[in-house]
């Protein structure tokens, strides 16, 4: 992960907040905010909050894309993407990765995070604070796995996928694309319906 001299973090929600706070953790001393909702004057820690991207990107800057909405940070890649803006990948220092990992752009990977040997996480991703994501494992774009989730071995989450705060992957399981697991749910076979599982074992809900 090469240095930046700023980064240009998109939106300002609550997610974007945890962004800054490992930005900050890694020393880059220079952000800003877009949010379309932001107020006149806004900052957070000193840092702006604006509502519009500035017409060119400052010298030796990126942009971020921090929504913690999947398909929010889908378009927000395609239009950093569309205007050759640099796109950062966000990595703690705390966290750890094994060898051979692989982490797509834009992806956010918080503290106290792992991710193990042989994994593959796609772009746009948030791998949230605290959040374990075992060996050979793959990892689709725009997919979040939430704090504290455990992604056991061996195991494929599709992209588009929200794995819920605390909840678990048991070793192996394939997940296909835009699913959504509830707070400490627990897959234990293969999902290949798309929808919303809640519970141990989880069960889908919604379709």
């Amino acid at each position: 992960m090469s240095t930046v001299n700023g980064i240009v973090i998109c939106g300002f929600g609550g997610h974007a907040r945890s962004v800054a706070d490992v930005a900050c953790s890694l020393g880059i001393a220079n952000l800003i905010f877009v949010d379309d909702n932001a107020a006149d004057g806004e900052t957070f820690y000193g840092f702006p909050v604006y509502k519009n991207f500035p017409e060119q990107l400052p010298e030796g800057w990126a942009a971020f894309p921090a929504s913690g909405n999947n398909a929010t940070r889908l378009s927000q890649i395609a239009m950093l993407e569309e205007w050759h803006w640099p796109v950062y990948t966000i990595i703690s220092a705390t966290a750890t990765l094994g060898i051979n990992t692989t982490v797509g752009a834009g992806t956010f990977i918080g503290h106290h995070s792992h991710v193990g040997p042989n994994t593959t996480i796609g772009k746009g991703c948030i791998m949230n604070t605290g959040s374990i994501t075992e060996h050979d494992c793959n990892v689709g774009d725009f997919t979040h796995i939430s704090i504290g989730a455990r992604i056991a071995g061996k195991t494929r989450i599709g992209s588009h996928c929200f794995i819920g705060a605390g909840s678990v992957v048991i070793d192996g399981i394939k997940v296909t694309d835009k699913v959504t697991l509830g707070a400490n749910g627990c897959i234990v076979k293969d999902i290949d319906e798309s929808g919303v599982y809640v519970g141990t074992p989880a069960r889908i809900i919604k379709n």
